[in-house]
């Protein structure tokens, strides 16, 4: 089954982290195809995105009753929410011993605790239609790891796990629920730890089986398909979209 062109036509999509890199990409791919976005993204220049059907939103995620406003702007401006993209993240590349506990509970709030608040409130408006789809950006760290990134690697554990339970909880109410286990992708997420994080981003990427980081636009697929009805049988799954990077070694 291939992707209709305006396969999202009457559905309301609400993205975290949507100013720029998959978020963006995501937010541009469904509006295309059809869906009503909200967008939303701490930084102001998420507002560049605004279009007829596209409606910017300045938020701080990790805000107590962020999420809250964020599916209430859903309904306000289009009356509904179908979708619930968890992408927002940040990362910290520091060893254990080294890390404070504001580094550590910055990235679970971002990465877990934001996922899960955005969620509960998505699943409380899906419900009473009997329809949604959400889908988070885990990662290959969700299962792998290697040393200065434990907090990224814990919150994307999480998050995963959260996935698969919420899942379970959500299906008999006509929601399903996914993630997407990507690998590097050229962003800016990097940014405040090395000098040029797509560079950086781009050259670990090939070290993967497939030689190379993924652009933006390809994960932003993944998450369009999970989220359509050409995904309709998927519940729970944490799709791989990570280059190989996953796959053990000698297999």
């Amino acid at each position: 089954m291939t992707a209709d062109t305006r396969e999202f036509e009457g559905q309301v999509a609400l993205i975290t982290g949507a100013a720029s890199g998959i978020g963006r990409a995501v937010a541009l791919m469904l509006h295309a195809r059809g869906a009503k976005v909200i967008a939303e993204d701490i930084s102001p220049t998420v507002e560049q995105l605004a279009r007829p059907g596209l409606v910017p939103l300045v938020a701080d995620i990790t805000r107590d009753g962020a999420a809250e406003a964020a599916v209430a702007a859903a309904i306000t401006h289009f009356g509904r929410l179908d979708i619930l993209v968890n992408n927002a993240g940040i990362i910290i590349n520091k060893c254990v011993v080294d890390m404070t506990r504001e580094d550590w509970e910055r990235i679970q709030a971002v990465n877990t605790t934001a996922a899960f608040l955005h969620a509960r409130e998505a699943v409380k408006v899906m419900t009473p239609n009997r329809h949604g789809a959400i889908v988070n950006i885990a990662s290959y760290a969700a299962y792998q790891a290697f040393p200065t990134i434990a907090a990224y690697a814990a919150s994307k554990g999480a998050l995963a796990q959260l996935t698969r339970a919420l899942a379970l909880e959500a299906i008999d109410h006509g929601i399903r629920v996914n993630a997407v286990g990507s690998g590097d992708v050229i962003t800016n997420i990097l940014n405040d730890i090395v000098d040029d994080g797509p560079e950086f981003l781009a050259q670990h990427g090939a070290n993967t089986p497939i030689k190379r980081a993924a652009q933006p636009e390809e994960i932003a697929e993944v998450v369009a398909f999970l989220a359509s009805a050409r995904a309709s049988y998927i519940v729970g799954a944490v799709v791989m979209a990570d280059g190989g990077m996953s796959v053990p070694a000698g297999a």
